[in-house]
Parts: C-alpha cells; structure tokens; sequence
C-alpha cells in the first residue's frame, strides 16, 4: 500500500477558502529557511507572516507543494516561493481563528547537508579574489 499524501495542502486551500467566503484575510505564518523565497528584511525568528487574501497576492497558487504568488512588500513587487512543509499555521487576522500545524525541524536536516555542500564549493580560494551571486 503506498503511502497517504499529507492532508495539510488541503486543509489550507480549505481554511483560505472559509476566509475568503466570509470576508476574512487569511494569514500564514511560515518558518524561513534557505528553500523559502521572501523578502528576508521582513523575517523575524526564522519567521514571516504572509497576507493571502485576494487583494493582496497576484497569480496566488496553492498547490500541494508549494504556495506562491507575487505581492508588493513597501511597495516593491516581489515573487514569494513556500513550500507547504513549510507553513506553521493558517488564520483569519480578525479573529485568529484557524489552523496551526505541527513543524518537524528534522525535515530540514537532508536540506542542511546539501547546503554544506554548497558551501564547500562556494569557499575562495586563498590569495584569489571571487565573486559570488547573492539574491
């Protein structure tokens, strides 16, 4: 038998529907590691809070994976990019009603070994100037 795909995409595309329908703004809070896009000036303790309402995300997707959508951070447009492992809750800002899921920072430690790695590569060379990409 195999295994039973996560419910919690579900049940987000559900909570942000109830919210919409009941002219509520569904909010997430994310935990912010190297996989999520976000403007980082804004992440608090490894942590963001993101408006989903209608109004405020363009091109918003929630699939099973990933969340994304583009929004105007101080009026900048930025692209957000998070994944659904990612997502600590769901809630109305009104009334705070909603979901909170449970956050295993053990799925991250594949991802930590990864990022060592890079960083190994991505080391200078003594004596040689480099030049690197920061997004």
């Amino acid at each position: 038998m195999s295994e039973i795909p996560s419910n919690k995409p579900y049940l987000i595309r559900a909570l942000h529907q109830w919210c919409t329908d009941f002219g509520f703004t569904p909010f997430i809070a994310v935990f912010v590691d190297a996989r999520v896009e976000v403007p980082m000036e804004y992440v608090k303790n490894d942590e963001i809070v993101l408006n989903l309402s209608l109004e405020a995300c363009h091109q918003l997707q929630l699939d099973n994976d990933w969340i994304s959508f583009q929004a105007r951070f101080g009026g900048v447009p930025k692209k957000i990019m998070v994944p659904v492992t990612h997502v600590l809750a769901i809630y109305a800002r009104e009334n705070g009603q909603g979901m909170s899921f449970p956050f295993d920072p053990s799925q991250l430690r594949d991802l930590k070994v990864v990022e060592s790695t890079e960083e190994a590569v991505e080391k200078p060379k003594p004596g040689k100037p480099s030049l690197r990409i920061v997004k």
